[in-house]
């Protein structure tokens, strides 16, 4: 007989068991509400209780998350959610913990963190809310806001570079490296429940719409017209191919990759994509792809295992543990003591 598993929910959980009765208040028509929903619809499938759930957020207006999600959570400080989030896996192994963030919180005051996180693979699922502004302090432009881009700090066109999440988490050494939107709740939930299934830090990049500040930020290959045709969707053993099938990726020359034009019948042509391809190399080449020169990839770019990080943690405990055991009134009263 298997004994049953302590976190696992003794009962079936719907989308309404995760919504807290607090009201949620984003701006009308932000995308963070279809993320919450996808996110409140993708935990009951999981089969952990409730209280097994942590929700770990920054600074910024995604960071509302703990207050709408009827779990357990903490609403952290700018750009420290990964670093909270570290330590509560750590000291709750068995917890599922889902860190919220946006690309100023985990790219900026939180770069080191996130950076570290990723490495260390911590069993984290962190999602990323990329708008590519400031939205909560009023539209300063962000790590990943574009070149040109006119906001209150930047009044003449942003100069700066733009930062790349995926590779950035690639570089990290991240074994699940994920890019989704917030207008496609089928694929966004998809993702999501790909990055729950993984053992170790799992980073997804989720390209959300600001209406206020940013407004259409992603809409020049996402919108509803434009999709199908500059949008690649990389699915695991298939081609690499969009536009209906008329379009394909394939190798051209030492390590690059160029899209070309595909007749009926050629989808042999096109690369196939392996998220565990061994150096990662398809996985970088395909987060450097941007529009309008190629197909903007959505879907797992990178899913590869490796060593846990509060599993190591806990051996070397052990370890030290069997090795010499501790003797704690000694470390009390060793050394200079003073009575008070």
């Amino acid at each position: 007989m298997i004994a049953e598993n302590p976190a696992s929910a003794s009962v079936a959980l719907t989308r309404k068991d995760f919504q807290s009765d607090q009201q949620v208040k984003w701006c009308p028509g932000c995308g963070d509400y279809s993320i919450l929903a996808a996110l409140q619809t993708t935990l009951p499938k999981l089969g952990i209780k409730k209280e097994n759930i942590a929700i770990i957020s920054g600074i910024g207006c995604s960071s509302r998350f703990p207050y709408y999600m009827d779990t357990y959570g903490f609403h952290t400080i700018h750009g420290r959610a990964c670093a909270v989030a570290t330590g509560v896996k750590a000291a709750n192994p068995e917890l599922s913990v889902w860190v919220i963030t946006g690309d100023g919180d985990a790219l900026s005051i939180g770069g080191n963190h996130t950076m570290h996180a990723l490495r260390r693979n911590v069993d984290l699922k962190i999602m990323m809310f990329n708008n590519e502004i400031y939205g909560l302090t009023k539209g300063q432009f962000s790590p990943t806001s574009t070149v040109g881009l006119k906001t209150k700090t930047s009044p003449m066109g942003n100069i700066d570079l733009p930062a790349n999440p995926i590779a950035l988490a690639l570089g990290s050494g991240a074994t699940f490296v994920a890019r989704t939107a917030d207008n496609d709740v089928k694929h966004l939930t998809s993702i999501l429940e790909a990055a729950a299934a993984h053992k170790g830090t799992a980073f997804i990049e989720i390209l959300q719409n600001c209406v206020i500040f940013n407004d259409g930020a992603h809409d020049d290959f996402y919108s509803t017209a434009n999709r199908k045709e500059k949008v690649i969707y990389l699915e695991d053993g298939k081609p690499l191919t969009y536009a209906g099938g008329t379009k394909g990726i394939a190798a051209s020359g030492f390590g690059t990759l160029a899209s070309i034009d595909l007749a009926e019948g050629e989808e042999g042509k096109a690369i196939v994509h392996n998220a565990a391809e061994p150096t990662g190399t398809l996985a970088y080449a395909l987060s450097r792809f941007s529009h309008p020169e190629m197909p903007v990839p959505l879907g797992i770019f990178r899913k590869v295992e490796a060593p846990v990080y509060h599993e190591s943690m806990d051996a070397q405990i052990e370890a030290a543990k069997a090795k010499k055991a501790p003797d704690l009134q000694k470390l009390l009263s060793g050394g200079v003591t003073w009575k008070v």
